[in-house]
């Protein structure tokens, strides 16, 4: 990333702060300078819930590999060895090992039902992760939009304390030349509390957005930030049953539902394979050694086709495929619910994205009229010829409409990113090419934490939480 020296102020002081002495003991802070496709693509490489679910690939895979050893070539080796004593006082004592190999030949397919699931189950989880992925990328964008305009708020209501302020001097200064009366000082200082107060919570929620963005890239906690993006308006030219259409095609969780309901169609053959009969062929060699009364050794070997039919199973079979039937009709309704729901998500966002743009066309010329509006208040009043209720309406009438302007125009950029996301909108190349670098290894994840390493070792803090519960536990005796 690149770094770059930025002015000292309050703010600065307590990221200073949190970040230890040493940066307390200079003049300047560095920030990190954070493009929206660089915390997109950190986060896409470093987010840590991110590699919680692709962990679900590898579970997935090692499942499928569990399924096909389970229902292939089934080799194995037993070995006995007894001893026996003879009321004449005589022992016997012999010793066997045998290998047998057994090959499924036909099982009503079972197996190639099983093995069918198992594949279909990679797949989804392929699909879950670059869901997730999109899902990431959605979250780090809203962040970014909403760290920026907590960022603007913390401007607009800072400009009207600084209008307060001057304000609040220049009632003082009437007063005291006898011009203005007690009321007007005392209501304009209420007035500069109240935009005090504004203030403070507008640079509260900045600092959380931040701290946020911050959790989504996984990057130090207190790490000063620079957000080098701003909100650019991008026409949105597509309609909305395009997207909905769009969406129907390219949504991974509806693919997912799809695999889903594949699976049970394969669970529904596997129950069903209940009814027939299955085919093993075994192979074997057996090797036994006598030891006592006498020494001896003898070999053999065995095949043989092995047919297993299970004819009376007291209705197990037709309950199993009673139940897989149920799991296909409940499957097959959630695809259906999961089509309904994407179908109200990208109309809800499409809506909204519309409304926020009216909102930042429509609030383009308020914030003029707005500014010329208390221009024209506070010199009537400067003039003798106003109302102190006049300067606190105009005050007001303006921040208001540069909020609302800001508010559109984020609003606007997180819309516009929440239907493409509703759509089922992939990654750019750059995105994948970060998502690739994920480090998934467990061991490396936890020791380069520098929350983990914070944290300390959880396992102590539980052993101690307990300890002090018995305590309490003893004491309440």
């Amino acid at each position: 990333m690149n770094y770059h020296r930025i002015m000292k102020n309050k703010k600065q002081h307590l990221a200073l702060a949190l970040a230890g002495a040493m940066f307390m003991m200079t003049p300047a802070a560095y920030a990190a300078d954070v493009s929206l496709q660089d915390a997109i693509n950190r986060a896409l490489s470093e987010n840590t819930g991110l590699k919680v679910t692709q962990k679900g690939e590898d579970s997935a895979k090692y499942k499928l590999d569990k399924t096909k050893i389970q229902n292939g070539v089934a080799p194995a080796v037993t070995g006995e060895l007894s001893a026996e004593k003879k009321d004449s006082g005589a022992t016997d004592a012999s010793g066997k090992l045998a290998a047998t190999v057994s090959v499924p030949i036909y099982s009503g397919g079972k197996n190639q039902a099983n093995i069918k699931q198992a594949k279909i189950g990679v797949k989804a989880a392929d699909l879950q992760t670059e869901r997730d992925r999109e899902n990431l990328k959605l979250n780090v964008i809203k962040a970014y939009y909403n760290a920026l305009e907590a960022k603007k708020t913390v401007g607009v209501r800072q400009e009207t304390v600084d209008k307060y302020k001057e304000h609040y001097n220049n009632v003082n200064q009437l007063y005291s030349a006898g011009a203005k009366a007690r009321i007007d000082v005392i209501r304009s200082s209420v007035e500069l509390s109240n935009a005090q107060q504004n203030l403070i919570k507008a640079e509260n929620n900045y600092e959380v957005d931040l701290a946020t963005l911050r959790n989504y890239m996984n990057m130090d906690r207190t790490e000063p930030l620079n957000l080098t993006s701003d909100f650019s308006y991008d026409v949105f030219g597509i309609d909305m049953n395009d997207c909905i259409d769009y969406a129907y095609k390219n949504r991974k969780d509806l693919l997912i539902d799809q695999y889903k309901l594949e699976q049970q169609e394969q669970a529904i053959k596997a129950a069903k394979a209940g009814y027939l009969p299955s085919v093993k062929v075994s192979l074997g060699l057996d090797q036994t050694e006598r030891y006592k009364p006498s020494s001896s050794s003898s070999h053999g070997a065995s095949a043989g086709v092995g047919l297993s039919w299970n004819i009376f199973d007291g209705g197990l079979t037709r309950a199993e495929v009673k139940s897989a039937k149920t799991d296909y009709d409940v499957a097959r309704l959630n695809l259906l619910k999961d089509k309904e729901d994407i179908d109200l998500s990208v109309r809800q966002a499409y809506y909204s994205m519309r409304e926020a743009e009216k909102r930042f066309n429509s609030t383009k010329d308020a914030v003029n009229q707005a500014e010329q509006d208390y221009y024209i208040a506070r010199e009537k009043y400067r003039a003798g010829e106003g109302l102190m209720l006049d300067i606190i309406d105009a005050q007001e009438a303006l921040s208001t409409a540069r909020l609302n302007q800001i508010s559109a125009q984020y609003d606007y950029a997180r819309y516009k990113a929440t239907v493409e996301n509703a759509m089922g909108m992939g990654l750019n190349a750059s995105e994948r090419a970060s998502a690739v670098e994920l480090e998934t290894d467990v061991d490396t994840t936890i020791s380069e934490s520098s929350v983990a390493e914070r944290a300390g070792d959880t396992a102590a803090a539980l052993r101690a939480a307990e300890q002090k519960q018995a305590e309490r536990d003893e004491e309440a005796k």
